[in-house]
């Protein structure tokens, strides 16, 4: 899994932007700037033995991704009820369960969901909003 993201240049800044997950970081040059967005995915997901890794594709595009399929949704998942305004409770009971357990699983990285269930959970995290998947050239 790999969140793209956006490279710009704001005077003497570099901007890092993964707009999926909110985050935003920069640095003096471009490189420094990818390394501070990659150091937020880490701070983020906060796991032992999670570690980022930013491939580039482009002067001003990049794509970011860890190696912990889990740990990326869970964070996606977060990040995403987050920006809506939504509980927990929320989503569980959007998704129809009676426990906000059902949702919070996938939150915190206890189960990985199928690409049916990704959509489901994001649509419940985020009503309203739709979520692009697409090819990447490795």
């Amino acid at each position: 899994m790999r969140f793209e993201g956006k490279l710009t240049r704001e005077g003497r800044w570099w901007i890092a932007e993964v707009p999926l997950l909110e985050a935003m970081t920069q640095g003096r040059t471009r490189k420094e700037a990818l390394e501070m967005i990659a150091d937020w995915l880490e701070t983020m997901v906060n796991r032992r033995g999670f570690r980022a890794e930013v491939y580039t594709s482009g002067k001003s595009e990049f794509e970011l991704s860890g190696n912990s399929a889990a740990a990326l949704t869970a964070l996606l998942l977060r990040r995403r009820r987050e920006a809506a305004g939504a509980s927990l409770r929320e989503v569980a009971s959007r998704l129809g369960a009676s426990s906000r357990n059902a949702y919070a699983r996938y939150e915190r990285g206890d189960a990985v969901p199928s690409l049916e269930k990704l959509d489901e959970l994001l649509k419940a995290a985020a009503p309203g909003h739709d979520f692009v998947i697409r090819d990447s050239q490795t």
